[in-house]
């Protein structure tokens, strides 16, 4: 295990792994044989930032550990989505002091992601046991401010917006282990949701050229990887440079959409299934929806957000549509794709927040019917417009909401995955379970799906019988077809 993932999301109602696998990083022409520990929080992108951390620190000889006890190098990848994100790297930068002092000193400890970016100042004056703080774009400057530190010279705080030149940058060859892999594609937001931090900390939209994606996208396959997540903050208003052909004399001028990117990956050899996340509803357009219906290597499921049901509401979280419009998107979508399965984000309690703007949720949850979701009560992110919103609800209030909303959320889940009972389902098998003879995998709907079978299936996509299914996962037998 190369680093840890620490999900703020605990209001979920989707099942989440706590660790993510990575390969030790060895490089056979350095001298110096130094140790990585790497903690990730939030999102699937910090997972995919983590991973990237590692490939360009293993050319000046770290590899990844398991452990923060005797590393030589803490990395604390930070998520700044959920309240008292900041405390809580705080309270785990107090556990890492008394290691870095069981070293003498020669630990060196970096903060990263989004709480870097936001409150990097801030952390350098609170915790003297950090020595570097990076933003999101940093990261390619790693080694680099690593060896300026150890030298006591040189800027331990890097927090530029530089998003092109951290992926122009960064080493081509990734290294994963196992079938699955989360690449990035699109950065930042220009949305302006009022309770999102993202836009002050992942900065503005900026796409990767389409050629640059591909090559990243070959390297994976090339190790085996036979799922691609595309990941972004607002992923489907991706508008990446096309790619250089021989009689396109317009190379630099043309972009594509997340649509035509994705009928371009699903031609790679090898690569058999795709997906992407998180969505916006403004940026679904009619190439993306028949993208839906036609590429069958775009998994059938589709993350969706809503977060709320009023109109009201949503105006004043600067959503930029209706329930209305978001209804006939799905609707349209479930034209295109019948069997596709949806899921959603909700925010409770959002300053203004009616008992009857509450309902609305709940009607239009029980309207459209999600396969699963992510629920959250709000909390209010400094800076952001929502904190300085009146009418900020009781937290007693949002409680009592977010329960009866989950109780909803929960139900729909269990009985989607009860619906597949009986199905037989292509399942891309990722390890063994906890059972004796045991694998596990995801089905085409994200759920873990867990069967009996030889090890030597790991990696490949089989046919599996469902035949129980519980709120996160299914069971089943294999199947001949």
């Amino acid at each position: 295990m190369g680093h840890q993932t620490s999900a703020d999301t605990d209001t979920s109602n989707k099942d989440k792994s706590d660790k993510i696998s990575t390969p030790a990083h060895t490089n056979t022409q350095s001298a110096t044989k130094k140790t990585l520990f790497i903690k990730t929080y939030g999102c699937q992108m910090n997972v995919y930032d983590s991973e990237r951390m590692a490939d360009v620190l293993a050319p000046v000889g770290y590899r990844c550990v398991d452990s923060p006890e005797g590393a030589d190098l803490v990395v604390l990848n930070t998520c700044h989505i959920r309240e008292k994100a900041a405390e809580k790297v705080y309270s785990e930068l107090g556990r890492i002091r008394k290691l870095k002092e069981k070293s003498g000193g020669a630990m060196k400890v970096a903060v990263a992601g989004c709480v870097a970016q936001a409150e990097g100042e801030e952390i350098m004056r609170r915790a003297p046991v950090v020595d570097l703080v990076l933003g999101p774009q940093s990261y390619h400057k790693l080694p680099e401010m690593i060896a300026k530190v150890s030298r006591e010279f040189g800027e331990r705080l890097e927090t530029d917006f530089d998003t092109q030149e951290t992926f122009d940058l960064m080493p081509e060859t990734r290294k994963v282990d196992g079938p699955t892999a989360f690449l990035t594609i699109q950065e930042g937001c220009d949305k302006f949701c009022t309770f999102c931090v993202v836009p002050y900390t992942r900065g503005a939209e900026f796409s990767r050229p389409v050629e640059q994606i591909v090559a990243e996208a070959r390297t994976l396959v090339a190790q085996g990887v036979r799922e691609i997540t595309l990941l972004g903050q607002n992923v489907n208003a991706y508008h990446g440079a096309a790619p250089k052909l021989e009689a396109d004399e317009s190379w630099g001028h043309n972009n594509w959409r997340l649509g035509e990117l994705i009928k371009h990956l699903a031609k790679i050899g090898g690569l058999d299934r795709l997906r992407y996340t998180t969505s916006h509803p403004r940026d679904m357009d009619d190439e993306l929806i028949s993208v839906h219906a036609n590429e069958p290597a775009l998994m059938p499921y589709l993350h969706l957000p809503l977060q709320a049901g009023s109109d009201r509401i949503l105006r004043a979280m600067n959503r930029g549509h209706t329930y209305a419009e978001f209804k006939d998107l799905v609707a349209r979508i479930r034209a295109a794709k019948p069997e596709l399965a949806l899921s959603s984000d909700f925010i409770v309690g959002f300053p203004g927040e009616s008992e009857l703007d509450f309902k609305r949720t709940l009607e239009a949850v029980a309207e459209i019917g999600f396969a699963s979701s992510f629920s959250f009560t709000y909390s209010a992110r400094p800076g952001t417009p929502g904190a300085a919103l009146p009418g900020q609800v009781p937290e007693d209030v949002k409680s009592e909401r977010l329960a009866r909303l989950q109780k909803l959320l929960t139900s729909q889940q269990k009985a989607f995955n009860k619906s597949l009972i009986g199905k037989t389902l292509s399942v891309l098998v990722e390890g063994t379970g906890r059972g004796e003879n045991e694998l596990f995998g995801r089905a085409p709907y994200l759920q873990g799906t867990h069967f009996i079978g030889d090890m030597d299936l790991i990696g490949q996509i089989v046919s599996v019988k469902i035949t129980d299914a519980g709120q996160n996962s299914l069971r089943g037998v294999l199947s001949n077809g």
